[in-house]
């Protein structure tokens, strides 16, 4: 019935792998690696067919930060509030999910720039490896103001500001703990319309354009949003047949808004919607591949901009040496863009999996250490 499509009570489908979430963080993976890519071809993308190939990167980065809000929310809100993980244990946590893989992947873009340089390659834009840059990208810092963070793998500004999400994790979970659906709602749509009032005030642009310095202010609006969004799908159970009807129709609304223009709210809502829906969708039939697509998606983030700078580092040198046809130029974009989810797969399956095993087991060993009580000379568990 049309009025029970949505009803106020606590039995939205627990979150889980192998559904539409999983998807979504895949597929907004895969058009941030075609982003990046579209200028390195003979002609770029967005002049060839469409602008939407340049201007979907700030709509596909705040999927990204909305997204990672939403699903921490749901997975690790609940334990939170119960007291079962500390703030400093999920930030631990988190952390360790982002700095090994990043320090490894910048090491090896150091690596190639370095061993080109000592054959006589130099880089075509030598001003975005500058080495006074990268201190702030390696650290993860360069979001917070500090210096540096411009060229290298610039993108991994958002990265650097979610570790600060991270960080307000715990505090942003407290004010959103206790009110009701449609107080979290306009609340939500305060906070963001406040934000960006503030840094039109200020700065003299909307959030979402705020330089890369300031990623963690343009993160944070978003990442409140996402969370806000994960309390509001918990507390109020949507009809599936109303979810799959509002995510697809949201969907090709914002492929349809974005062809013409940015409209940057309208998209903002749209990306809200479509989310909201996928995690309303129980996942009765949970499937092993798109949850493994989504683990390596976070691989994709951090390492399609090194691969990029790699595979066209060597081909723009074949192209001007043996002056390539424009076809072969486009059949090694292809190929660079199929190097860069493949190098993707072979990371996370030989490096990054292996290395998280280990961290895992070494955070379990350090949670049993840390919840033993000494009585005497034994020690028990705490309940």
């Amino acid at each position: 019935m049309p009025w029970t499509a949505l009803v106020n009570r606590n039995d939205t489908p627990p979150i889980s792998r192998g559904g539409w979430l999983d998807a979504l963080r895949f597929i907004v993976a895969s058009l941030i690696i075609l982003h990046h890519f579209q200028a390195a071809g003979p002609v770029p993308l967005a002049e060839a067919i469409n602008p939407i190939f340049e201007r979907a990167g700030f709509l596909l980065t705040n999927f990204f930060l909305i997204d990672s809000g939403y699903v921490l929310m749901r997975i690790y809100g609940r334990s939170m509030i119960e007291g079962r993980l500390a703030p400093g244990d999920f930030f631990l946590k988190r952390s360790l999910r982002v700095w090994p893989a990043h320090l490894l992947i910048s090491l090896l873009l150091i690596v190639f720039v370095v061993g080109a340089g000592w054959f006589g390659f130099a880089p075509r834009n030598p001003e975005w490896f500058r080495w006074d840059q990268l201190p702030a990208q390696v650290t993860l810092t360069q979001a917070f103001g500090v210096y540096g963070g411009l060229g290298w793998n610039a993108p991994s500004w958002s990265i650097s500001a979610l570790i600060g999400c991270y960080l307000a994790f715990p505090f942003i979970l407290r004010g959103l703990s206790r009110p009701a659906p449609l107080t979290i709602l306009m609340g939500m749509i305060a906070i963001y319309l406040l934000a960006n009032a503030l840094t039109h005030a200020l700065l003299g642009y909307p959030v979402y354009q705020m330089p890369m310095k300031f990623g963690f202010w343009r993160a944070l609006p978003l990442f409140v949003l996402g969370m806000g969004l994960a309390v509001l799908s918990e507390r109020l159970w949507i009809n599936p047949w109303l979810a799959r009807i509002t995510g697809l129709s949201a969907g090709v609304a914002l492929l349809l808004l974005q062809l013409s223009d940015k409209h940057a709210l309208a998209s903002l809502v749209l990306i809200c919607l479509i989310i909201l829906a996928a995690g309303a969708l129980p996942v009765l039939r949970p499937s092993r591949l798109i949850e493994k697509l989504a683990v390596v998606s976070f691989v994709m983030f951090i390492t399609n901009e090194p691969v990029r700078i790699i595979w066209f580092g060597v081909v723009n040198v074949l192209i001007e040496r043996l002056d390539l046809a424009v076809p072969v130029q486009w059949g090694l974009w292809g190929l660079g863009l199929m190097a860069a989810f493949g190098f993707a797969f072979a990371f996370h399956v030989l490096i990054d999996q292996p290395m998280q095993v280990g961290i895992k087991r070494w955070l379990s060993r350090r949670s049993d250490r840390s919840s033993g009580v000494k009585i005497g000379n034994a020690a028990v568990l705490k309940p």
